[in-house]
C-alpha cells in the first residue's frame, strides 16, 4: 500500500500535561505511558490521551525489504497485502473448501513456473498449465467475500485505514472509536494468527501495477532503483522495495508461508495503542487475544555488513525524460554518534528558503527548479546514505549542476556553518518533533518506531539530547568525513533529445 521521516518548542501537546517542551517534561508524560511484553515475546506501548473519545491503533513489524530472501525481492510488500485479505472466518463462505483450491492453484502456480523458467520452453505444454492455474484460481475465488476485512471496520468508524512496507519495517495503523477497542484486539490478533493467502496471484497483478506507477512509468523512481543497485554491492538495500520483476514473478504462495514463518514471530511486533483508553483494560483484552500466539524463535538477523567502497561509482540514463542528478554517499545507521549531525547537515543544505542550496541553485543562479539534501536513504536501520538531487532548470548542464554541488559540499568542509544555520535547523527539528505529537497517529507511530530503532519509546525524546549536543564542528567533520569521492555514488538522467543521441 504504502512507504515514509520525524523529528519541540514552546508548544502545547494535547495530552493533558502542563505547557513545556515535552524533552524537559518526560517524567510527567512518562505517567501517561503504560508498557507490557506479552509471554510470547509481543511487545505493548499503552498512551492515555483523552482527548476525544478515539484510539488509533498501529501493529509495527520490525522487518522489511532488507530482510528478504534472496530471489524473493517485494515479497515483505506483498504479505502487508495479504494481511487485509483477512482470515480462516472472514473474507470467506467457507476456508476449508477454499484452501484446498488455493493449496491445489499454488501447485499449478509452481507447475507453470518450472515450465517457465526453463531455458527453453515449451509454449504449448506453457499454455496447458497456465489453463489449470486460472481454472483453479477461478474455482478459490467463489469462496471469497470481497474486502470483508476492511468492510467491517469501516462500518465500525474505523478511519485512516492503511499500511506501509518499507526497507527497514512493515506497519499496519487505523482509527476507531474508543468503545470498539475490543474489535480491534480481536480482528486483529484472528489476522496475524491465522493469516490466508487469499487473491495471492490476483494481488500480484496489483503490486505489477504498483510498480509500473511509482517505478518503470516514473523517471525519478527508475533513478532511484537504479541508483541504489549501483550504491550497494552486497547489502540488501540495493533491492527495491516493491521487488525486482522476475522476483514478484517467482515468489509463490510457499514462499510466503515461508516468510511469514521466519519473520513474523511474536517478537518482531510493536503494537502502539493511543487515545482514550484505559491501561488495564488494554492489558486484559492483548492477554486475551494475542496472548494464544504461539511462541516462535525471534526473526534471523541481517548480518550483511556493506564493504568499504572501492571508488566514485556513476551511470547515465538516456531517455526522453525530465533530466535530474543524484549523488549520494554512504553513511551510518540510526544509532551512530554521527547520524544526527548528518540529518542537520541535509537541513541546513535544502530545509527552507535560506538554506544553502535553494538560495545558491534555485535564487541566485536560477540554475534548478529544485535542490535538496536528505539523509538515510534508502533505510536507516542499518548504515545508509547521504542524498543529494536536483532537478535542473532548462537549458542547465549537468556537468555545472554537479560543480555546484560540489562547490557548496566544499565550503562546508572548508568553512562550516554557523551557529545562526545549525540553530535554526535544530529548532526545525524540535517543531517536526512538536507537530508529529500533536495527534494519536503522530505519538503512537513515532513511539512505536523509537522502542523498535533505539530500544525504548523514550528515544523519541532523549534523541532532542542528542541534537543539542551536535556542534558546528561536528557538521564540518561529518562533511569530511563521509562527503568524499571515494564514497560517492553519481547518477543522473539525460534527455536523449537535449544530448541529440541517436535511439538505438
Amino acid at each position: 500500500m504504502k512507504i515514509f521521516k520525524t523529528t519541540i518548542a514552546g508548544i502545547i501537546f494535547a495530552i493533558a500535561i502542563p505547557i513545556l517542551g515535552i524533552s524537559q517534561n518526560l517524567e510527567s508524560f512518562e505517567e501517561r505511558v503504560t508498557e507490557f511484553t506479552l509471554d510470547n515475546g509481543l511487545h505493548f506501548i499503552i498512551v492515555e490521551r483523552n482527548v476525544a473519545p478515539v484510539a488509533h491503533f498501529f501493529s509495527l513489524v520490525d522487518v522489511g525489504s532488507a530482510n528478504e530472501p534472496v530471489g524473493n525481492t517485494g515479497i515483505a510488500h506483498i504479505f502487508e497485502h495479504m494481511v487485509f485479505k483477512g482470515s480462516h472466518t472472514i473474507g470467506t463462505t467457507n476456508y476449508e473448501e477454499e484452501v484446498q483450491y488455493i493449496n491445489q492453484m499454488d501447485d499449478a502456480y509452481t507447475a507453470w513456473l518450472q515450465e517457465y523458467n526453463k531455458f527453453e520452453t515449451d509454449e504449448e505444454r506453457l499454455a496447458e498449465l497456465w489453463a489449470v492455474f486460472e481454472e483453479l484460481q477461478e474455482k478459490a475465488g467463489e469462496f471469497v467475500v470481497n474486502n470483508e476485512f476492511t468492510q467491517i471496520i469501516e462500518r465500525e468508524g474505523a478511519t485512516g485505514v492503511n499500511a506501509f512496507a518499507s526497507a527497514d519495517a512493515t506497519g499496519y495503523f487505523y482509527s476507531l472509536p474508543q468503545n470498539k477497542a475490543e474489535l480491534w484486539f480481536m480482528l486483529e490478533a484472528d489476522r496475524f494468527m491465522n493469516p490466508v493467502m487469499r487473491e495471492f496471484y490476483i494481488e500480484k497483478d496489483v503490486i505489477y501495477e504498483e510498480r509500473r506507477m511509482r517505478t518503470d512509468s516514473n523517471p525519478f523512481g527508475r533513478l532511484l532503483e537504479e541508483f541504489a543497485a549501483t550504491a550497494f554491492s552486497a547489502h540488501p538495500y540495493k533491492n527495491p522495495v516493491v521487488g525486482w520483476p522476475s522476483d514478484i514473478r517467482n515468489t509463490t504462495i510457499a514462499d510466503a508461508w515461508d516468510y511469514h514463518e521466519k519473520f513474523y514471530a511474536p517478537s518482531s511486533f510493536t503494537i502502539s495503542i493511543v487515545g482514550d483508553v484505559d491501561p488495564a483494560e488494554m492489558r486484559r483484552l492483548a492477554e486475551k487475544y494475542f496472548g494464544p500466539m504461539p511462541y516462535r524463535d525471534p526473526a534471523p538477523e541481517l548480518k550483511v555488513e556493506e564493504p568499504t567502497q572501492r571508488g566514485e561509482r556513476r551511470f547515465v540514463i538516456e531517455e526522453r525524460s525530465q533530466p535530474i542528478y543524484l549523488e549520494g554517499y554512504h553513511t551510518v545507521n540510526n544509532q551512530h554518534p554521527d547520524y544526527q549531525a548528518l540529518n542537520l547537515l541535509g537541513n541546513i543544505l535544502s530545509s527552507g528558503r535560506t538554506s544553502r542550496l535553494y538560495r545558491k541553485m534555485v535564487v541566485e543562479d536560477q540554475s534548478a527548479l529544485q535542490a535538496s539534501a536528505l539523509h538515510g536513504y534508502p533505510g536507516s536501520k542499518y548504515p545508509g546514505m547521504f542524498l543529494a538531487y536536483v532537478i535542473p532548470n532548462q537549458g542547465v548542464e549537468m556537468e555545472d549542476v554537479e560543480q555546484t554541488l560540489r562547490d557548496e559540499f566544499q565550503k562546508i568542509i572548508d568553512e562550516g556553518v554557523t551557529e545562526e544555520e545549525l540553530e535554526r535547523v535544530r529548532t526545525n527539528a524540535r517543531a517536526g518533533l512538536v507537530r508529529s505529537l500533536t495527534s494519536n497517529q503522530g505519538i503512537a507511530q513515532t513511539m512505536a518506531f523509537a522502542h523498535v530503532n533505539g530500544g525504548s519509546w523514550k528515544t523519541a525524546f532523549t534523541n532532542l539530547d542528542r541534537l543539542n549536543e551536535v556542534t558546528v564542528e561536528d557538521i564540518q567533520r561529518v562533511a569530511e568525513t563521509y562527503i568524499k569521492k571515494s564514497n560517492r555514488t553519481v547518477g543522473m538522467i539525460k534527455n536523449v533529445q537535449d544530448e541529440n543521441v541517436a535511439s538505438n
